[in-house]
C-alpha cells in the first residue's frame, strides 16, 4: 500500500495489486490516470475548482467487485476484471471536501461537502465496509458513509492539524498524525495508544504487519518533514511502547512509501521509499523486537540521464513493489510526463544507477498520448481576417518600401515573429493613428505575450517589456487570459531583479496586472508563496531608499563645495591687466590739472567725502564774490563790452 508523501510532493499513487494505473493530481489541480503497461494517458479530470481548491491528496479504493451493474446482466470477463481492479479514486481538496472519481464511469461519482473546514490532508479506504475516513486540517477526523455521502461520525482527534491517516489491514484500529501519533479504536472511537517521538510534522503513517496488536506482532512505520529516518513502532499489550524499535536511515527526508507486510515472524518486511531528492531505497527486515543501530538500506537506486556529456539525476516520482517480489514499477520525470518503467532490481548491489533518455521516451509518449484538443489543419491559400485570437495571425499592412524588398525577395507565405514586432513599433511610433489601429495595437501586444511567455522567447519579451506607453500597457494586460497572469508576474520578478533602468519599465507592468487582475489573484490558496519573493524584493529596496536619499545628499553637498573652491581658484587666477584702454578727447579748459592725480585714486571714502564738501563751500564762495562784483559794476555805471572792443582796448 502507498502513503501519502505530503503537502511538498505531488500526490500519485499506483492502483493495488496490478499497478496497471497512476493516478497524478498535478500543480493546476488535473487529475491524470496513465496507463503503466502501454505508457500512455489513459484519463483526464479536471475539477470545477481545480485553480482555487487543488488536489492535496489521492488513495486507490480496495480492490473488489463494482456493483454498479446487476451480476445477471454484466459479462464473465467485466465481473472478472472488476473484481481484480480498484475502480474508485478519493481525491481530498484544499477547499475541505472529497471527490470521489470512478475510473469505469470516467467522471466524478460524487462529492463529500460540509465535513472540514479546512484542507484535507490525507483519506483513506476502509477494507471491508464503504467507509471513508479524511483528516484535515480543522484538527478533525470524518468517518464518511459512501452510500449516503454523508459524514457518520465525526470527532476531534488533536490540538493541531490532521496530516496522515492510516487503517489497519483488519479494519479495526486507525492511526492519526498530529502533533504526537495516536491509535484509534474504530469501534468505540476512543484513543487505544500514544506515541511520542518526531518533533516535526508526521507526513508518513503505514502499517507493516497484519497481527492484532493483542499479540505484540503489530508494527507500523511513521516519517516526519526533515527526518531522514523512518522509525518503526511496535504495539505492546501491556503498554510498553512509548518510544520505536527500529530506524531505517534515508538520504532526505520520505516523500512516497510502498511496503509487502509480513504475516508472520518468519517472512520479512519489505519497503520501497522514495525520497525528497529523488533516490529510491530498498529495506528487507524481520520485525521481531527492538534494534538498537538504525538500518542502511539493501539497495540505492537512482535515475540519470545524459545532457552533452554529463550524466543528470532524474527525480523517482513513485515506486511500487511487484507481486513476484523481483520488479519494480518506476515513475520518474516530469509529472506532466512521467515515465514509467517496470525494472527487475537486485539487492546483492548496493547502488544502481539506471541510465535512461528521458527526452526519446518523452518524443514516443506524446504521439501515442489521447488528447482532445485537435488542431486545426490550416491551408496555405486561407486567410484569417479576425486578429486578437492565440496563434492565428493578423493582416499586417506593409509599408511600401518593405512591400517591394517583399516582392523583390523569396516569396515568403508567413510573417514572421520579428517582422510582426517590427510593424507594431512602426505603428506605434506612427501620427494620426484611429481607434482601431491601437485596438489592433494592443490585441497583437497580448498575442504576442502570451505566445512569449508560453515559449520562453527572450526577443519577444525584450522587444514588449520596452513599451512606456501606460495605456497601452494597462488595455495588453486587460485581455490576457487567466492562466497567462502567474507566469507573467514570474517573469516581471525575474526582471526586477535584473538592471535598474530595466525596473523602472518593469514597475507600470506589475501596476496594471494587480490592478487588473486583483479577483483572479485573490481566488488563488497559495498566493502569498507566489507573491512573497516579489514583496521581499520590494521591501528589500524600499528600506534602502531612506539610506540613498542620505548618501546623495552628503554628497551632492561635498560636490557643491568642491565645485564652488575650484571656481574661485579660477577667479583668483584671473589677469587684472587692460588689453586695450580708451581714451576720449577733452578740451584744455576742462579739469586737465585733475586727471591722472594719486589723491583721487584713494581708497579712503570719508577723505573724498571731505574733500568734496571744501571744494563745494569754496565755490559757493567764489560765485558769492563774482555776483557781488557784478552788483558793483553796475551801480558803477560799468556795461559788458563786445569782445570787439575787448580787443582794441588791449
Amino acid at each position: 500500500m502507498a502513503a501519502d508523501g505530503g503537502r511538498a510532493a505531488l500526490p500519485c499513487a499506483f492502483s493495488p495489486k496490478s499497478q496497471q494505473f497512476l493516478a497524478l493530481c498535478a500543480q493546476d489541480g488535473r487529475l491524470r490516470i496513465w496507463n503503466t503497461e502501454s505508457k500512455t494517458l489513459q484519463q483526464e479530470y479536471v475539477p470545477s475548482a481545480h485553480l482555487s481548491a487543488a488536489c492535496t491528496c489521492v488513495t486507490w479504493g480496495p480492490c473488489r467487485a463494482v456493483q454498479e451493474v446487476p451480476q445477471r446482466k454484466r459479462r464473465k470477463c467485466d465481473a472478472a476484471s472488476s473484481a481484480e481492479q480498484s475502480d474508485l479514486l478519493a481525491l481530498g481538496t484544499a477547499a475541505g471536501s472529497v471527490l470521489i472519481y470512478s475510473t469505469l464511469k470516467g467522471d466524478l461519482h460524487c462529492t463529500l461537502d460540509g465535513g472540514h473546514s479546512g484542507p484535507v490532508n490525507s483519506v483513506q479506504w476502509h477494507p471491508e465496509d464503504s467507509v471513508l475516513y479524511s483528516g484535515s486540517d480543522d484538527t478533525h477526523i470524518a468517518e464518511w458513509d459512501l452510500k449516503t455521502g454523508k459524514v457518520r461520525c465525526k470527532w476531534k482527534a488533536d490540538r493541531s492539524a490532521i496530516s496522515s491517516l492510516c487503517i489497519s489491514p483488519d479494519g479495526k484500529m486507525l492511526l492519526s498524525a498530529g502533533m504526537t501519533i495516536k491509535m484509534w479504536d474504530l469501534d468505540t472511537k476512543e484513543v487505544y495508544r500514544k506515541f511520542t517521538g518526531h518533533s516535526t510534522m508526521v507526513t508518513t503513517l503505514c502499517f507493516a504487519t497484519t497481527r492484532p496488536p493483542d499479540s505484540n506482532g503489530m508494527y507500523f512505520l511513521s516519517g516526519a518533514v526533515h527526518d531522514r529516518l523512518l522509525s518503526v513502532w511496535q504495539v505492546r499489550s501491556d503498554g510498553k511502547d512509548k518510544n520505536s524499535v527500529v530506524s531505517f536511515t534515508l538520504t532526505d527526508e520520505p516523500q512516497h512509501i510502498d511496503l509487502q507486510t509480513s504475516n508472520s515472524k518468519d517472512e520479512a518486511v519489505r519497503l520501497a521509499v522514495v525520497c525528497k531528492d529523488g533516490q529510491l531505497h530498498l529495506f528487507e527486515h524481520f520485525l521481531n523486537g527492538q534494534c538498537k543501530k538504525p538500518l542502511s538500506p539493501a539497495c540505492s537506486l537512482q535515475v540519470s540521464t545524459m545532457k552533452g556529456e554529463s550524466p543528470v539525476p532524474v527525480p523517482l516520482l513513485a515506486a511500487s513493489l511487484c507481486a513476484d517480489r523481483q520488479n519494480l514499477m518506476l515513475a520518474y520525470g516530469h509529472h506532466l510526463q512521467p515515465v514509467m518503467e517496470k525494472t527487475p532490481f537486485n539487492t546483492s548491489e548496493r547502488h544502481t544507477c539506471l541510465n535512461r533518455d528521458v527526452h526519446a521516451t518523452l518524443s514516443l509518449s506524446v504521439d501515442t498520448t489521447v488528447s482532445k484538443v485537435k488542431t486545426p489543419v490550416v491551408h496555405q491559400q486561407s486567410r484569417v481576417l479576425i486578429p486578437g485570437v492565440p496563434g492565428h495571425k493578423a493582416p499586417i499592412k506593409l509599408t511600401p518600401n518593405e512591400g517591394e524588398k517583399r516582392k523583390k525577395g523569396a516569396s515568403t507565405t508567413e510573417v514572421s515573429i520579428e517582422e510582426r514586432l517590427e510593424q507594431i513599433e512602426l505603428s506605434a511610433g506612427g501620427k494620426g493613428a484611429g481607434k482601431g489601429s491601437s485596438s489592433l495595437q494592443t490585441d497583437s501586444f497580448a498575442v504576442l505575450l502570451v505566445q512569449g511567455l508560453e515559449s520562453k522567447d527572450e526577443k519577444i519579451l525584450n522587444k514588449i517589456f520596452q513599451t512606456k506607453k501606460e495605456t497601452l500597457i494597462k488595455n495588453t494586460v486587460s485581455r490576457l487570459p487567466p492562466p497567462a497572469v502567474l507566469p507573467l508576474l514570474e517573469e516581471l520578478s525575474r526582471r526586477l531583479q535584473g538592471h535598474p533602468y530595466a525596473a523602472l519599465l518593469i514597475v507600470h507592468w506589475f501596476k496594471a496586472v494587480l490592478t487588473q487582475h486583483t479577483s483572479y489573484l485573490s481566488s488563488l490558496p497559495d498566493l502569498v508563496s507566489q507573491l512573497g519573493s516579489i514583496y521581499q524584493m520590494i521591501e528589500s529596496r524600499v528600506k534602502l531608499y531612506h539610506q540613498i536619499t542620505r548618501l546623495h545628499g552628503k554628497l551632492y553637498l561635498l560636490m557643491t563645495q568642491v565645485a564652488t573652491s575650484n571656481s574661485a581658484t579660477k577667479v583668483g587666477e584671473i589677469d587684472h591687466t587692460a588689453k586695450l584702454v580708451y581714451e576720449e578727447e577733452s578740451s584744455e579748459d576742462e579739469d586737465s590739472g585733475d586727471e591722472g592725480r594719486p589723491e583721487d585714486d584713494s581708497d579712503n571714502w570719508e577723505e573724498d567725502e571731505e574733500s568734496m564738501e571744501v571744494t563745494g563751500d569754496k565755490k559757493n564762495h567764489k560765485e558769492g564774490e563774482d555776483q557781488d562784483m557784478n552788483d558793483e559794476s553796475k551801480a558803477n555805471g560799468d556795461s559788458d563790452l563786445d569782445p570787439e572792443n575787448e580787443s582794441e582796448e588791449e
